[in-house]
C-alpha cells in the first residue's frame, strides 16, 4: 500500500534523484502501477472510458520501449492480502472511490477514477503485442522486488514500497520516465529518467540501510501513528517540521531494527507486557515484507513454469485447481477469482455514477451468482461477501452462489475439460439467449450482443430505444463513427454536462459485459473473446446517444447488414419475452382456491398491461411482438417478463385509493375503457 508521504518528501529534496537515460536493459513493469498513469493522463474519465484511446497508448509505450531495446516484463496483482492486515485500509480506499465516482458524476470534474474494463484492455492490448505478462496470487511487490534483484535490472512504478525494498539496479519513478520524450544519440535511442538507489536516502538522512523497513513499518502503523507524534523529532532548520522527516532523524540515531522498535515502545507510554508484544509481534511481521524471497516469476517468463506463489499460502493452493494456475499467471482469470476461492469476498469495482442512483453491478449480479456457484461447487453451502454502495456508503452484501444453474458434473477441478457444448450452453442460458440466434454476427460480437439481450432484460430503468439503437450503431460500426463529421463536438474544448440517467444505464452494461467476460474466460471462452478496446469509446457513445435524441438520421448506417442483424437478434430477444408472458396469462388456474386473489390481480394486470403499452422504455418492441401465435412458456426469458408485468402490477396496487368506494368507482371506469 506503499509508506503515505514518502514520494513528496523525496521529490522534493535534490539529493535524492541521479539522471539517467535508460537504454538496452530489462526493465520489471509494475503493472497495477503504471495503468493509473498511463489512462489517467490526458484520457477521458468521466464517460466510461476511451478504451480505444487508452488502446493506443499503451502501444505507444511499448513501441518506445522498444525503440529504445528495453525489454519489458509486466507483474501485477492478483487476489488480495489473505492475512486480512490491510482489510480496514482497503475499505477505506473504496469508500474514497465511491465519493469520487459521485463526486466526478455530480461537478463533472476528474477524480481519478479507472473506468470499469481498463484493465481488461491494458492485459488484451499487452497479450496482442506479446510483451511477457504475469499476475502474481497476491500483491505482486515482493515478486517484483525479487526477480528485479535476481535479474540485476531495475522496477518501473509509482509505489513508494520500492524505496525501501533493496533493488541493486533501482528504482525509476513513473512519473519521471519520460517515454514521450526520447533523446537520441547517433542511431541509438534513450529514455530520459530519473533513478533512486535506496543508499541515497540513507546518505541524505545519516541512517543504515537495515533500518528503513523499521522506518516503513513504524510510517505506516495505525497504533503507532496515534501514539507517536514524530514530528517533534524533525530537525528545526528544515523549516515546517515533517512527520517523516522527523521519524528519519529520530531513527539515525541506532544502528539495529530491534534497538530502534525496542525504543519505539518506550515512546508509546504505559503499555503493558501484553500489549507490547502484541503490537512487537505486529511490527516484526509487517517488516517481513520487505524482506526478498526467491522469485517465482524468473521460471515462468523463462521456462513457463507456474508454482503456486508463496504469499498465497497452502490454503488456497489446495482450492486451486491445476488447470487454472496458468490462466490466472497469464491474468486470463481475473484475480477476484483468487479472492472468492479464498475470502468468500469480491470488491466490486464503481463506475462514475450519481450517488442517488442504485449500483450499476445489481443488474449483473445473476452473472456473478453463477460464477460464484462454478467457483465453490454445489454443496459447500458458502455466501461471497460482495463490496457494493449503498448510496455513497461501501455496502458489504452476502451473496448467494447460484449452484441450481450449474449442471450436475459441473466441477471446478475439471471444468476445462467439459465438453465445448455444455460450456457454450451454461454462458448462453445465463444471457438468456439461443445459439442459433447469434449464429449469424461476426464471432467477435456474439458476446457483446448475447450481453446487450441480457442487459435489456435486467436494466433499470429499462434503456429506450434510442439509447439501444446508438448502442447496436457503435457495436456494429464504431470504427467509421469514430472518424464522423456528425461526431466531432462542437467545442473541442468542453463536453456538454453528463447525462446521469445515460451514464448510468451504459453503467449497467459495461457491468454485464465485464462480468459475462470473467464467465466466459472461466468456462475456457465457449464463445469467441471481444476485443474489448473497440466496443466501448465513452465520450463518442454518449454524443452519438445525444445526436439521436436531439436530432436523429444516421440512416445510412443503420441500414447497413450488420446493425440490422444485431437488432434482429435483440428483437427476437425481445419477442420471445412477449410471447412468455402471453402463455403465462393463458395458463389455466391449477388451483380453484386462488379464484379471488387470482381475479384481484388479473384486474390490476389488464392496467398495468395498458399502462405498460405507454412505456416509453420498452418502446422498442414493435405491436406485432404481442401476437399469441407464437407460444413458449419454458423461454429462459421469464424473469424478466414477470419483472416488467409486476412492477406495472406493484404500481396500481401502490397507486390504488384506500377508498372502497372510490375503488369500486375506478374499477367501474376501467372496465367501461376496456
Amino acid at each position: 500500500m506503499g509508506v503515505q508521504g514518502l514520494t513528496s518528501l523525496l521529490d522534493s529534496d535534490r539529493r535524492i534523484y541521479r539522471e539517467l537515460a535508460l537504454r538496452g536493459k530489462r526493465l520489471v513493469v509494475d503493472g497495477c502501477n503504471l495503468l493509473f498513469p498511463l489512462y489517467l493522463t490526458g484520457l477521458d474519465q468521466n464517460h466510461g472510458g476511451d478504451y480505444a484511446a487508452f488502446e493506443e497508448e499503451i502501444e505507444k509505450f511499448v513501441s518506445a520501449l522498444r525503440l529504445c531495446e528495453i525489454e519489458p516484463y509486466v507483474v501485477m496483482d492478483g487476489g488480495a492480502d489473505d492475512t486480512n492486515n490491510k482489510l480496514e485500509t482497503l475499505k477505506q480506499r473504496y469508500e474514497d472511490n465511491i465519493r469520487k465516482c459521485h463526486q466526478a458524476a455530480v461537478e463533472g470534474t476528474e477524480q481519478g477514477v479507472l473506468p470499469l474494463c481498463s484493465k481488461m484492455v491494458f492485459v488484451q492490448t499487452l497479450d496482442r503485442l506479446q510483451v511477457p505478462l504475469a499476475q502474481c496470487y497476491g500483491e505482486a511487490d515482493q515478486q517484483i522486488a525479487a526477480l528485479a534483484s535476481e535479474w540485476q535490472c531495475p522496477v518501473l512504478s509509482n509505489d513508494s514500497d520500492f524505496f525501501i525494498f533493496n533493488l541493486p539496479a533501482g528504482l525509476l519513478p513513473i512519473r519521471h520516465f519520460q517515454w514521450k520524450s526520447l533523446e537520441r544519440s547517433g542511431s541509438r535511442w534513450y529514455v530520459p529518467c530519473r533513478s533512486y538507489h535506496r543508499s541515497h536516502i540513507c546518505t541524505a538522512f545519516h541512517i543504515g540501510s537495515q533500518l528503513l523497513p523499521t522506518f516503513a513499518v513504524l510510517a505506516g502503523n495505525d497504533y503507532v501513528k496515534l501514539s507517536i507524534r514524530w514530528d517533534q523529532f524533525a530537525p528545526t532548520w528544515g523549516g515546517k517540521p515533517h512527520r517523516l522527516r522527523g521519524l528519519l532523524s529520530w531513527l539515525s540515531s541506532f544502528l539495529t531494527p530491534e534497538e530502534a522498535l525496542e525504543a519505539a515502545l518506550g515512546l508509546m507510554g504505559n503499555l503493558s507486557s501484553q500489549r507490547k508484544e502484541e503490537v512487537l509481534q505486529n511490527l516484526t511481521l509487517e517488516m517481513e515484507a520487505y524482506q526478498l524471497p526467491p522469485s517465482s516469476l524468473e521460471s515462468f517468463f523463462i521456462h513457463g513454469i507456474t508454482p503456486l506463489t508463496p504469499a498465497v499460502g497452502e490454503e488456497v493452493g489446495v482450492r486451486v485447481p491445476d488447470w487454472m494456475r496458468r490462466p490466472l499467471m497469464q491474468a486470463h482469470l481475473s484475480g477476484d477469482i483468487l479472492n472468492v476461492l479464498q475470502l468468500h469476498r469480491k470488491g466490486l469495482r464503481m463506475p462514475v455514477d450519481h450517488g442517488d442512483m442504485p449500483s450499476a453491478a445489481l443488474t449483473s449480479r445473476p452473472l456473478r451468482q453463477l460464477l460464484y456457484g462454478l467457483l465453490l461447487g454445489r454443496d459447500t453451502g458458502l455466501l461471497v461477501e460482495e463490496w457494493d454502495r449503498d448510496g455513497l456508503k461501501l455496502d458489504p452484501i452476502p451473496v448467494q452462489p447460484d449452484v441450481r444453474s450449474v449442471t450436475p458434473g459441473l466441477e471446478l477441478r475439471s471444468l476445462n475439460k467439459v465438453e465445448l457444448s455444455l460450456r457454450l450452453q451454461v454462458i448462453l442460458q445465463a444471457l438468456k439467449v439461443k445459439e442459433a440466434s447469434l449464429s449469424g454476427l461476426p464471432p467477435q460480437l456474439r458476446l457483446p450482443v448475447a450481453v446487450t439481450c441480457f442487459w435489456l432484460q435486467n436494466a433499470e430503468p429499462a434503456p429506450d430505444k434510442t439509447l439501444l439503437k446508438s448502442l447496436l450503431l457503435w457495436l456494429s460500426d464504431g470504427d467509421a463513427l469514430r472518424h464522423a463529421a456528425v461526431l466531432q463536438p462542437e467545442n473541442p474544448h468542453q463536453e456538454p454536462k453528463l447525462d446521469l440517467d445515460v451514464a448510468h444505464a451504459l453503467n449497467q452494461w459495461q457491468m454485464c459485459l465485464k462480468d459475462s467476460v470473467q464467465l466466459n474466460h472461466l468456462l475456457s471462452c465457449p464463445l469467441p473473446d471481444p476485443h474489448i478496446a473497440r466496443l466501448y469509446e465513452g465520450t463518442l457513445v454518449h454524443r452519438l446517444v445525444h445526436r439521436m435524441r436531439t436530432i436523429g438520421g444516421l440512416r445510412d448506417f443503420r441500414k447497413r447488414d450488420l446493425y440490422q442483424s444485431m437488432r434482429s437478434v435483440v428483437k427476437r430477444s425481445q419477442k420471445a419475452l412477449r410471447k412468455t408472458r402471453r402463455a403465462l396469462w393463458w395458463q389455466p388456474l391449477d388451483n380453484l382456491q386462488q379464484l379471488s386473489v387470482q381475479y384481484e390481480d388479473q384486474q390490476a394486470e389488464m392496467k398495468s398491461f395498458i399502462r405498460a403499452q405507454d412505456d416509453p422504455s420498452l418502446d422498442y418492441l414493435s405491436p406485432d411482438d404481442l401476437s399469441p401465435d407464437d407460444l413458449s412458456p419454458d423461454d429462459p426469458s421469464l424473469d424478466y417478463v414477470v419483472m416488467v408485468k409486476t412492477r406495472f402490477k406493484t404500481k396500481e396496487r401502490n397507486n390504488r385509493c384506500k377508498n372502497p368506494e372510490l375503488n369500486r368507482k375506478e374499477e367501474s371506469r376501467g372496465g367501461d375503457l376496456l
